[in-house]
């Protein structure tokens, strides 16, 4: 899949100027307290500099470049870095990673357990996973619930929408896991 990050950027622009909330990720991530995260799957650096503009030490990873290279442009204090999730070793920990925007989609099919254990791998004891994807494109809860709990996960919390709408088996998860 080829990306436009400007275009792909413009569309939240567009969403944030008609009055729209295109920042629900990161007050769910912000409602945990954490001081810093690693916005897995970062795209255009939406999460990662809303979460700067509230002192969080952010770092953004996307395998993407054109993605990447709008993210530099509007945040270039925030350290990005190109990657795929599949296999991540920055070596560093962090209090949340979060995956927004329906990463694990976007990964090769078969690939999933191997994007859950890379990002998991990045959660520090007693942090968590945040991610939240559709659930129509066939990468279901039971098999991210068992990625999850392979790299170490127990599910904490379930939602349907970053606001925190009860989950109730609909076509999109809000999944909170923590590392122990």
């Amino acid at each position: 899949m080829t990306w436009n990050g400007d275009e792909y950027q413009a569309r939240f622009d567009r969403i944030a100027a008609e009055g729209g909330d295109v920042h629900g990720e990161a007050a769910l991530v912000r409602s945990f307290a954490p001081a810093t995260v690693l916005d897995a799957g970062c795209g255009t650096g939406r999460v990662a500099i809303e979460l700067a503009r509230h002192e969080i030490a952010v770092v953004g990873v996307d395998v993407d470049e054109a993605m990447l290279a709008t993210a530099r442009r509007r945040a270039p204090q925030i350290r990005w870095h190109r990657h795929d999730l599949a296999g991540l070793d920055l070596g560093l920990l962090f209090d949340v990673v979060v995956m927004a925007g329906n990463v694990p989609l976007f990964t090769a099919p078969g690939t999933e357990a191997a994007l859950v254990a890379g990002v998991a791998g990045h959660v520090r004891p007693g942090g968590r996973l945040v991610a939240g994807f559709s659930l129509d494109r066939g990468y279901t809860l039971a098999d991210y619930d068992a990625h999850c709990r392979a790299a170490g996960l127990a599910l904490e919390a379930r939602y349907a929408t970053w606001s925190r709408a009860p989950f109730a088996d609909g076509d999109y998860a809000v999944s909170v896991h923590r590392k122990s």
